[in-house]
């Protein structure tokens, strides 16, 4: 879900770009006739031809391309409609993936398999909410680490795209933006909103510090840039891509600009940049293209997201695309010399809570796999659809380009043995400290971005009759008096229950909510969590509330109080922690099965691999051998609904 547009022929002399005086001259050109930026020539560019004379015969297309391996300074931009790579004609031939969804220690096995499929470039978005959970606190460790993953690319042989957003979309908790921009009560974002723009511009800042010395003209390999991401999707606010244009301008990127909008006339009216390419979410035929040319920017236009795949909520069974469809249209585009990138080539795995939701005709949340049946699977496998793939690309190789390198060895995969679980810790002796409000407010409001929330009230006037939740964000457990009395679902639209009559009358009303993914796409983007409306009682709004976070993470597991048992205290209420343990002689990737399970989290050594869910389809969760140790591992479940645990075992493959 995703598209583009871009400018002319932009190239740089490196002497220009090592000149103290560069940007001086690069203010007055780009502000008086940016045009003639477009008219220097490339190093290696053929001479113009003399007045009069015959125009000099085009590149061969049939000569290797070069390759970001050797570091050395190289041109990148536009002449007309086509990308331009050292002087010639280039075709972007391209695979997303995503390394934040990928285990560091894997991106290079990922990427060779990249560059093994016949691929020139890597495509990926940079979630913004994973580099900056709070404000001016940012983490480029280990997944999170940007240009080490542009320099893995690079050994691999593979040019970059760069998908920065800040909005990204992607199936992606908020679409990128982080949650923590929801406590500004009546903020807007993806338009311009000053407290937005000052986010994004520190955002911008300080990526644009990364990508600076990775453009190609500094010897890196980036090529491009996309701006934000289909927002001809959602909004018509003329002057926000300009500005987010202008930011990267600032501070200091010198390469060429995508967008990437639908093929549909408004979208492109309202997504699309002049001089900045133009990419098709999708296409795959002449209509698409023609009616992006129609704009008549004299700009390359490509298919920015050729969808081999496709995403997969909750519930829903897994969603699949035949080989043969993806072939229909990657050969049209070989055959047409069109640039392309296959979204995605290999998807990864939502870990934690970053998985995404739509919003349809009800909330639909997104499985924690993000498989998306794509070329490679989950855990890097080549599928058959990888080497139907390959076989097409080999076809259309040009007459004396290098054939691609071999797969490189498949990763190590094992079975683990039964967990052996040995304590237990109830969620309601482990509670840190609430905070009192008159009526309930979402989590971001406590300083909250992800995880559970427990909304706790001693009721008055009422006691029974319908309980009526306005607004539950996503999945609440609803007890009274320490009994539960049952479930609401968003996605199911439920959002009424009944509190029976009793005697003694009910007294103390707990709401555990699950905040399940952010809505990352449509104009439903301001999706907080937790109870953001009221709660009422037969009519009557419900107040005096203590509101308790529970994050989940790292500080909340280490301070839980484990007791060394496994069975279900008597009349215990759901929502335990459950402690166990495996053993290894050798580590691997593994698939922990829980299909003996209802709702909730996993943690392996520490690690949270993310939420499951009887309702499937996904009933295996994906481990990574790097998140393994040989000897004695440890593995924490928390489930919303069993009093006892479940078995657990790892297997090699997903079902």
């Amino acid at each position: 879900m995703k598209k583009k547009d871009r400018a002319p022929f932009i190239t740089f002399r490196p002497s220009i770009l090592k000149s103290a005086a560069f940007g001086v001259v690069f203010a007055a050109v780009s502000s008086a006739a940016p045009f003639l930026l477009h008219a220097l020539p490339a190093p290696d560019a053929p001479p113009a031809a003399a007045a009069g004379s015959p125009p000099p015969a085009a590149p061969r297309r049939g000569s290797p391309p070069p390759s970001p391996e050797d570091g050395a300074v190289h041109t990148f931009g536009f002449q007309g409609t086509e990308f331009i790579l050292d002087g010639k004609p280039f075709q972007i031939q391209a695979g997303e993936m995503h390394f934040q969804r990928i285990p560091r220690e894997y991106w290079k096995d990922r990427l060779r398999k990249a560059r093994a499929l016949g691929l020139n470039t890597v495509g990926t978005y940079v979630f913004w909410n994973a580099l900056e959970p709070e404000p001016g606190q940012w983490d480029f460790s280990g997944r999170n680490d940007l240009a080490g993953f542009i320099a893995e690319a690079r050994e691999a042989g593979l040019w970059v795209l760069i998908r920065p957003g800040p909005y990204v979309c992607a199936e992606w908790d908020f679409g990128g933006l982080p949650a923590w921009l929801l406590r500004i009560p009546d903020i807007k974002v993806r338009c311009s909103d000053p407290r937005y723009l000052a986010a994004c511009g520190k955002y911008i800042e300080k990526i644009a510090g990364i990508l600076r010395p990775l453009q190609v003209h500094e010897g890196g390999p980036v090529l491009m840039v996309q701006i934000e991401n289909e927002y001809g999707s959602y909004g018509n606010d003329r002057g926000y891509l300009p500005a987010l244009k202008a930011l990267w301008e600032k501070n200091g990127l010198r390469l060429p600009f995508s967008t990437a909008d639908g093929a549909a006339p408004h979208m492109l009216e309202a997504g699309t940049i002049p001089g900045c390419a133009i990419g098709l979410d999708p296409a795959a035929s002449g209509k698409e293209f023609a009616e992006a040319e129609k704009l008549g920017r004299n700009v390359p236009v490509f298919c920015s997201e050729l969808y081999p795949g496709w995403l997969t909520h909750w519930g829903e069974p897994w969603a699949r695309t035949p080989a043969e469809d993806v072939l229909k249209d990657l050969r049209w585009l070989l055959e047409n010399g069109k640039s392309f990138s296959l979204y995605v080539l290999h998807g990864g795995t939502n870990f934690g809570f970053w998985a995404g939701a739509n919003m349809g005709k009800t909330y639909q949340p997104d499985v924690t796999s993000y498989d998306y049946d794509a070329p490679l699977n989950e855990r890097g496998d080549p599928t058959p659809k990888y080497f139907a793939v390959r076989d097409l690309l080999a076809q259309y190789r040009p007459a004396g380009t290098p054939p691609p390198p071999d797969l490189p060895d498949p990763l190590p995969a094992v079975d683990t043995p039964d967990v052996s679980f040995t304590g237990r810790a109830a969620l309601f002796d482990n509670l840190p400290a609430a905070a009192d409000c008159p009526q309930p407010r979402p989590m971001e409001m406590f300083g909250q971005n992800a995880g559970f929330i427990l909304y706790r009230t001693e009721l008055s006037g009422r006691r029974s009759g319908t309980l009526a939740i306005q607004e539950l964000h996503d999945y609440a457990v609803v007890s009274v008096d320490g009994k539960i009395l049952g479930t609401l679902d968003r996605g199911r639209g439920e959002s009424t229950m009944t509190i029976p009559p009793s005697n003694p009358p009910a007294r103390r009303l707990d709401i555990l909510v699950e905040g399940l993914g952010r809505i990352n796409y449509g104009p439903h983007l301001l999706d907080r969590k937790g109870i953001t409306d009221r709660v009422t009682l037969e009519g009557m709004t419900l107040m005096s509330w203590n509101v308790v976070p529970l994050p989940m993470d790292e500080a909340f597991l280490e301070g839980l109080r484990f007791v060394n048992e496994t069975g279900a205290a008597s009349g215990e209420r759901p929502g335990v922690f459950f402690r166990g343990f495996f053993d290894l002689m050798e580590t691997g990737d593994t698939f922990l099965d829980l299909s003996g399970w209802r709702k909730g989290v996993v943690w392996v050594n520490g690690r949270n691999l993310g939420r499951y869910w009887d309702i499937g389809p996904q009933k295996r969760l994906f481990c990574p051998g790097p998140f393994l140790r040989k000897g004695r591992n440890t593995i924490v479940v928390f489930d919303l609904h069993r009093t006892a645990p479940a078995g657990i075992r790892g297997f090699k493959t997903p079902e």
